[in-house]
């Protein structure tokens, strides 16, 4: 009998770092910064930050003691099997791949904006009109030449992908670095004037985005079958990421609104560009300099959320709740291909919906990724009640309560994207992403357990589960 084909053990400490820090960090640091700062004033967007943040720590680590404890690829999917069952896996699993395929999707859209920076006046030939923007063929030939550059480098192979992402990490640092430092420098205080802007719904504005800047760091639980360190290292560095991510947003937001004052923001397009030339003199080469971090940051993201995406989509296939031919792996380059062409078309497709898409895609998003977290939460709560002895290389202190905080902070974030609160996801595009988005989930759920049959998931998930989790006698005998 042949044996089923696996994924390779390749990712070391600096894969997946990098993996999961430029996943976080992608282009909404270039695009939406001015955004931010806009929506809540200078201050009131670095709040916005740390709370959305400190939403990102308690969930990242509720994931962390899961990703050590069930390290497999698809990890929303398992976790949320081993603590509610196979609908609520579903569930959580199809909420995460919406936030991927909408980060994937952020990026093909956001790829031929930054041609507007380098090369003004490069969008020809009309197409057509949406939501007010005109969409031309050479702006979306941009973004569909890109999504089938990054399909392809996502289909060569994860090690392939991991080592271009780590290099394009380090040009986002070095940009990052240099206007940092520039702003600190030429920068004042006067020109963060008003530190908050339109009160508390300015600031809730501002929070509803944070959970789409922040993924990336749950990308580490769906390749933790390729990862080749120890259980509770997987952990740590989930954790280390969002630290990171953290500083790296208060960062920017800090240096932007040191350089620029809120009218030089309202009439830039790109803000974070153009605050690098003015902290050092107008330098025209410096802001082309930022850019080329920016494009970095969308490549690494593009890439991380591909990785994340087809991973998540491949579980699922393997677990008989998609079609089972998106659960194969190339036999050559050892990735889930099918899984990977079908984000290929989906991001390929999103230029097509013009600049506009940028805001829905966050968003909607951002709506599904909140739900994901929810459920992780609440299975890490559930798991610590349920499986007592089930070993955990990367043990939180305090018991449950760091998962009832994430809980919590998860609720009252969603309860945000909901119809008459101030910061609601907008009539019709963004809910018609979620709507259309569920009714493909239940479509494609139902004809599949029609075909497979329920016990079939059941039947696999927990073998998958037995095959990584080591159980002890007692709480004591673990601990010793």
């Amino acid at each position: 009998m042949k044996e089923e084909q696996r994924f390779i053990k390749t990712l070391g400490n600096r894969d997946v770092l990098s993996l999961a820090f430029g996943a976080m960090i992608g282009w909404g640091w270039v695009v939406t910064a001015g955004l931010w700062i806009t929506e809540a004033g200078s201050l009131g967007a670095i709040l916005a930050f740390l709370i959305g943040g400190m939403l990102v720590v308690f969930v990242g680590l509720t994931y962390a003691e899961l990703a050590a404890a069930l390290p497999l690829a698809g990890g929303e999917l398992i976790y949320s099997f081993k603590a509610m069952g196979r609908i609520a896996s579903f569930v959580t699993t199809w909420a995460i791949i919406l936030g991927y395929v909408s980060v994937v999707a952020f990026e093909a859209v956001a790829l031929p904006t930054v041609f507007e920076y380098l090369i003004p006046g490069y969008s020809k030939g009309h197409l057509y009109t949406i939501a007010d923007w005109d969409v031309t063929i050479t702006w979306a030939g941009v973004g569909i030449i890109g999504s089938i550059i990054i399909a392809w480098i996502n289909y060569r192979g994860i090690k392939f992908s991991t080592i271009i992402n780590f290099i394009l990490t380090l040009l986002i640092i070095i940009a990052g670095i240099l206007l940092i430092t520039g702003s600190t420098i030429s920068g004042n205080m006067e020109n963060m004037q008003p530190l908050f802007e339109k009160g508390m719904g300015g600031l809730l504005t501002v929070v509803i985005m944070t959970p789409f800047m922040f993924v990336g760091f749950d990308v580490i639980p769906q390749a933790a079958e390729e990862i080749n360190l120890p259980p509770k290292r997987i952990g740590s560095l989930l954790i280390f990421s969002v630290f990171l991510a953290i500083l790296w947003y208060v960062s920017v937001i800090f240096g932007v609104s040191r350089v620029l004052n809120p009218s030089e923001i309202a009439g830039s397009n790109l803000v974070t560009a153009d605050a690098m030339a003015k902290a050092f003199g107008g330098s025209q080469l410096m802001g082309n300099i930022l850019v080329l971090g920016g494009i970095g940051g969308i490549l690494t993201s593009w890439i991380g959320f591909y990785v994340g995406g087809s991973r998540a989509i491949y579980a699922l296939a393997k677990a008989g709740m998609l079609p089972k031919s998106l659960g194969e792996l190339h036999p050559k380059y050892n990735t889930p291909h099918k899984a990977i062409l079908l984000i290929a078309i989906l991001s390929t497709a999103a230029p097509l919906l013009g600049r506009p898409a940028l805001v829905w895609f966050v968003d909607a998003g951002g709506f599904g990724l909140v739900i994901a977290w929810f459920m992780v939460s609440a299975s890490f709560i559930i798991l610590r009640k349920k499986e007592p002895g089930m070993a955990r290389p990367f043990r939180l202190q305090g018991g449950t309560s760091i998962g009832w905080i994430a809980v919590v902070m998860s609720i009252g974030v969603g309860i945000l994207y909901l119809p008459g609160m101030p910061s609601a996801l907008v009539w019709p595009y963004e809910w018609l992403i979620v709507f259309a988005w569920t009714i493909l989930g239940i479509a494609f759920y139902k004809m599949s357990v029609s075909k497979y049959g329920k016990e079939f998931a059941d039947q696999h998930l927990n073998g998958e589960i037995a095959r990584v989790v080591n159980y002890e006698n007692t709480e004591e005998q673990q601990a010793r």
